[in-house]
């Protein structure tokens, strides 16, 4: 039975590639995201090791906002009392913060979350073992700064030239005193590195005479652990220490975690591209078994048991995955590169390394494309033995009978009524749990489609016929009736379309949903004319507060400070706000009391955190702040939610008197004569023209939002579209054998009138109705679980309402045909090739 699986296999070699290439390309997806995460885990691991090699001891200290006032960091006599410790070589202080470098264009270099800025600690050399100086020296004095080496070359800067840098307030302007080369994470990452002098640097991000981290290096054969303890001893409680191998050891823990995240999401990617295989793995064996019928007929008359052909058909399936999963992993190998390569061109660096071949990957490709291979085949290879030889023989297509197709239908319309009272179940109950509901319902809900697809093919197909008909006559007429000759194998090539348009549908609607309900939130709620935030995230000091206050034009100006504190032993956020501004920056509707008592000390109280901490208007509450000193605010206004301030409002003066810093993450504003060029301007002119802080209108800001969400489902379009390509695969494989088989039929149709044209046309108008027919169930299916996972959070985004793309769903529909027309040129330039009286006498 082996020879004669292999026989078969090399008899159809044409007819099984489309499975080949399905498998090898779930395959390549598997197998390339475990080499790529390897690799890239090896060399973010090489690189931490390499960080701290030669650090004993690693201190940080990051005191809480109460401790900061007294002790904001490490203080010189701490490092001083380190480097006495017996066994120390030497004690380096670091401080660090966002630093950002415009080109010559003015804008910024790098991602503003990877801009970094540091402190140049040089040893007694006069060298800083961090940092390799390719031109120049370290910064030395006040006005001078050094730049990474390949943030120099973007920006065409080199050794004495003036640079501007960023923070989070007024832009300053530096020398360049000179140009280097690092390790650092924040390089590797796409950003840029910005050395100033020491004192600068603690100025700057903490305050002078202190740091946030010490870097202890040991004098040879000093015990790593041992030196802890004595470290420990002299640090202020406040500070943690690690030694350098157990903090190389957490850094690789947590690119673990972080790259373990990246590679679940992609192979779940791959698994939907592989359950997807399944449906056309399954239809090709099908219809191998269905075409070899009188085959099969003969072994079983001549004493093979039923065993034995089911045995020989996973035999075949194994074979084919065999190869597929060979060429597969070598694919994977090649994705693994390009992606690595794409990460780079994308200023998303990789550190150096080799490309990790381990044998997981290898072990990975082999299971999953010879598990997934003879699982799908098994069904078929079932049914091939279940065929009685003398039934065989005299019938080359058996068909269903009714019983198993009355017992299909009832299974699968059981199986879907279930899932879908779970999705609407989730809906209902909405949040985390919710979605647990709504996830499980759509599983189940895909599973009862798949199963019940073959009874939907009728009606569905009967809806479009006409049209066919009409637009194309007697073509259109056989391919609609050639889509329903057998709705088992039109199901099946149907579903691997339908699960990947499900997938996109939903995304789409949820998207579009969200990002409408944003956008409405964004213009009903904001009315200041612009927004000011930091393009690294961050938040802004009080000379960038300070210096927008002065800008010409300039009307009406609100920081959201973020402030604290402490009530009952719990700590309180709130935001600092410009009393009298804020309601003409943002809409505040007042419930009870008003928003002009936050000049006069008060606080407003959203209504929702009011109700939940049983406060009213007039109350008062004894609080401490971060400085210790304690005082009383009184609840002077209480007012709707608003998604745009903290539930705590309270004057940003008073803010300022309790905190040595403030953080400010927005900074609203409107100006004189409204959103404007010469207004945009001045904004920016006030901030020094800082690339680093973006200036947003509305427009701007819905753009944000609006940008946030069209990235995600375009990534999530590219991962899914692995998918789609094995679903065009099947239909062509569909259509390749269906020619195949009905060659007499084709031969017949040519000898009463039917010409080459009209036959191509058939058997395209064919793929395009199957096409169609998978994206009506899947765009329907996928709108369906578009509502109810959006109904699930609804009432945490004010304005919500479900909103249907019918332009993109009009896309996906057009993109279907346009799928069903491609899939569909080899098979109909075989069909229209066929000679007419060979076609005839073919059994």
């Amino acid at each position: 039975m082996f020879r004669t699986a292999l026989r078969n296999v090399l008899a159809h070699k044409a007819r099984l590639l489309m499975t080949v290439l399905a498998v090898m390309l779930g395959v390549a997806f598997v197998s390339g995201t475990l080499v790529f995460t390897d690799t890239l885990s090896q060399a973010f691991r090489n690189q931490s090791a390499k960080s701290y090699d030669d650090v004993a001891v690693a201190v940080t200290m990051y005191p809480r906002p109460e401790e900061a006032a007294k002790t904001p960091g490490l203080s010189q006599a701490v490092l001083d009392k380190v480097a006495k410790l017996d066994g120390v070589s030497s004690v380096t202080g670091r401080v660090d913060g966002f630093a950002g470098v415009p080109d010559k264009n003015g804008k910024l270099i790098g991602v503003g979350w990877s801009n970094k800025g540091t402190n140049f600690a040089p040893g007694a050399d006069g060298k800083d073992r961090a940092y390799d100086f390719a031109q120049g020296a370290g910064p030395l004095q006040d006005g001078q700064i050094a730049l990474d080496k390949e943030s120099a070359a973007k920006g065409g800067y080199k050794v004495g030239d003036t640079v501007r840098v960023a923070t989070n307030g007024p832009v300053k302007e530096y020398t360049l005193s000179g140009i280097f080369t690092t390790e650092d994470g924040a390089v590797q990452a796409g950003g840029s590195l910005v050395l100033f002098d020491n004192s600068v640097a603690q100025k700057q991000y903490v305050k002078q005479g202190f740091y946030r981290d010490a870097i202890v290096v040991a004098k040879p054969g000093t015990d790593a652990d041992k030196l802890l303890d004595e470290v420990l001893k002299v640090v202020p409680k406040a500070a943690t220490a690690q030694t350098g191998q157990a903090l190389a050891d957490q850094q690789a823990k947590d690119i673990e975690a972080g790259l373990g995240a990246l590679k679940q999401v992609l192979l779940g990617f791959a698994g939907i591209a592989l359950f997807v295989g399944v449906f056309l793995i399954a239809n090709t064996f099908t219809m191998l078994v269905a075409q070899r019928t009188r085959e099969l007929a003969l072994m079983r008359a001549v004493g093979a048991s039923r065993k034995q052909i089911t045995r020989s058909v996973l035999v075949e399936a194994g074979l084919v995955g065999l190869v597929a999963s060979v060429v597969g992993y070598v694919l994977g190998i090649g994705l693994a590169v390009g992606l690595r390569s794409g990460m780079n061109a994308f200023d998303l660096k990789v550190p150096g390394g080799p490309l990790v071949l381990g044998s997981t990957p290898v072990i990975a490709a082999l299971a999953v494309g010879i598990l997934i291979t003879t699982f799908a085949a098994w069904l078929p290879g079932r049914r091939a033995a279940k065929i009685p030889p003398v039934a065989a023989m005299s019938s080359v297509h058996a068909a269903a009978t009714t019983k198993s197709l009355v017992v299909r239908n009832s299974i699968g319309a059981l199986i879907t009524a279930l899932g879908a009272v779970l999705i609407v179940l989730g809906a209902g109950k909405g949040g985390e749990d919710g979605r647990m509901f709504i996830a499980g319902g759509a599983f189940t809900t895909l599973i009862g489609v798949i199963v019940l697809i073959p009874l939907l093919s009728r009606p569905v197909i009967a809806l479009i016929r006409p049209l066919f008909v009409g637009l194309f006559g007697v073509s259109g007429k056989l391919a609609g009736l050639n889509a329903v000759r057998n709705p088992r194998r039109t199901g099946a090539t149907a579903s691997a379309l339908a699960i990947g348009l499900t997938l996109v549908t939903g995304l789409t609607v949820l998207g579009t949903t969200v990002g409408t309900a944003l956008d409405k939130m964004t213009t009903d709620q904001i009315r200041a004319d612009y927004m000011v935030t930091m393009a690294s995230g961050g938040g802004m000091n009080q000379d960038a507060l300070a210096a927008i206050e002065k800008a010409p034009g300039a009307v009406a100006v609100s920081p959201q400070m973020a402030g604290w504190f402490t009530l009952k032993g719990k700590d309180v956020s709130a935001s600092g706000v410009t009393p009298g501004d804020v309601e003409r920056l943002i809409k505040l509707d007042t419930v009870r009391g008003s928003l002009g008592s936050l000049g006069e000390g008060k606080i407003a109280v959203a209504d929702k955190t009011a109700t939940k901490q049983g406060w009213k208007v007039g109350d008062t509450l004894p609080v401490e702040y971060g400085d210790k000193q304690k005082g009383k605010l009184t609840v002077g206004a209480i007012f709707k939610d608003s998604e745009f301030v903290s539930p705590v409002l309270i004057d940003a003066k008073t803010i300022t008197a309790h905190e040595q810093e403030t953080y400010i993450p927005q900074i609203f504003v409107s100006m004189d004569g409204g959103a404007s060029a010469a207004n945009d301007k001045a904004l920016a002119k006030a901030m020094g023209d800082n690339p680093a802080i973006k200036v947003m209108d509305q427009k701007d800001i819905r753009d944000e939002f609006g940008g946030q969400i069209n990235m995600l489902l375009n990534i999530m379009y590219g991962l899914l579209a692995m998918a789609l390509i094995i679903a065009i695969l099947g239909v062509v494989n569909t259509l390749a054998m269906s020619v195949f088989e009905r060659q007499q039929e084709i031969g017949m149709l040519r000898a009463i009138g039917l010409d080459r044209r009209r036959v191509k046309r058939m058997v395209r108008l064919e793929a395009v109705v199957i096409s169609l027919f998978g994206a009506v169930v899947g765009i329907g299916l996928g709108s369906f679980l578009g509502w109810a996972i959006g109904e699930t959070f609804k009432s945490s985004l004010p304005g919500y309402a479900l909103v249907l793309p019918w332009d993109r769903i009009g896309i996906f529909l057009v993109l279907a045909g346009l799928v069903g027309v491609l899939a569909s040129l080899w098979p109909a330039r075989s069909a229209a090739k066929l000679n007419m009286l060979t076609a005839i006498k073919t059994e």
